[in-house]
């Protein structure tokens, strides 16, 4: 019987296996890599999951539901339409750049997932997206912006998402100041580095 979801142990399970397909790849990484990480034996890992497609589907969705929890929260601190788009794309380089491997897995393994899989997920993903859409209207309404809002949208989440494959931690450069930057290219100004005391 596989566990609930929500259960701790399967929480556990499923953050292993994004750590390894992170640092792995999916096709890489094997069902006895999971299970020996996962310090249970390989016949073990099917009473928690079906497959190894269902591994990679659970390590998604927590990326995913995890990314949509920190966005929500970040946007209840928003007193204008640009600070609500800084307060995104900090959220979104947090989920990235501070707690990545389901983040990452979701960028570079969602060609991995059969098609059910996609379908169920893309719910998920424009969920998330809405909150991008409704922050770049408000951006647009207050004449911060002008132009395709959906290309807007687009560039914005590519700039952020290519930051996994050359940001360095500790390199000088603060996810603060990514997110001047990206907020700077996508209003087409000067990037005014926003201190943090600013969004709270």
């Amino acid at each position: 019987m596989k566990l609930n979801k929500n259960s701790k142990r399967r929480k556990e399970l499923v953050a292993v296996a994004a750590r390894l397909f992170c640092d792995q790849g999916y096709e890489s990484t094997t069902v006895r890599m999971l299970a020996d990480a996962m310090g249970i034996k390989s016949g073990s890992l099917f009473h928690h999951f079906q497959d190894k497609q269902e591994i990679l589907f659970s390590v998604i969705e927590s990326g995913m539901e995890h990314a949509m929890q920190i966005a929500e929260t970040a946007l209840k601190k928003a007193t204008s339409p640009r600070e609500q788009l800084w307060l995104l794309a900090r959220a979104h380089l947090s989920t990235l750049l501070e707690d990545k491997d389901a983040h990452v897995v979701a960028i570079y393994e969602w060609r991995s997932l059969t098609e059910a899989s996609r379908q169920e997920l893309v719910k998920l993903r424009d969920a998330y997206e809405s909150h991008w859409t409704a922050t770049l209207q408000a951006c647009h309404q207050a004449g911060l912006l002008s132009g395709d809002l959906g290309l807007q949208r687009r560039l914005a989440l590519g700039a952020l998402n290519w930051t996994v494959q050359w940001y360095q931690p500790g390199g000088g450069l603060h996810p603060d100041d990514l997110a001047d930057e990206v907020v700077a290219m996508v209003l087409r100004e000067k990037a005014c580095g926003m201190p943090a005391s600013e969004v709270g």
